[in-house]
């Protein structure tokens, strides 16, 4: 029986005022990537399963805006959390 990698996880922040690139703001594997999910769970943050990209960004540093290679990746990512806020919106709305 093959044994289960542990659960590995990252997070992101874009903020187009201040950053020319998404930048790494959290990443873990194990019991800190499940605190990461659940703090994600907790404040209503869409969250993404890439297994392929969150294994590349666990690689680069706390802070460290994301290399060119990985633009159209994360754009990807960036649509879907876009995607998923608008409809979140679109379901409070009085």
């Amino acid at each position: 029986m093959k044994k289960q990698e542990p659960l590995l996880a990252a997070a992101l922040r874009y903020d187009t005022a201040k950053d020319a690139a998404p930048k790494v703001v959290a990443k873990g594997r194990g019991a800190i990537a499940e605190r990461i999910l659940a703090l994600a769970a907790e404040h209503g943050i869409p969250v993404k399963s890439d297994p392929a990209l969150v294994q590349i960004l666990s690689k680069l540093n706390l802070d460290e805006q994301i290399p060119v290679e990985l633009y159209k990746a994360v754009a990807e990512l960036l649509a879907f959390v876009y995607s998923a806020n608008n409809s979140y919106r679109g379901r409070i709305r009085p």
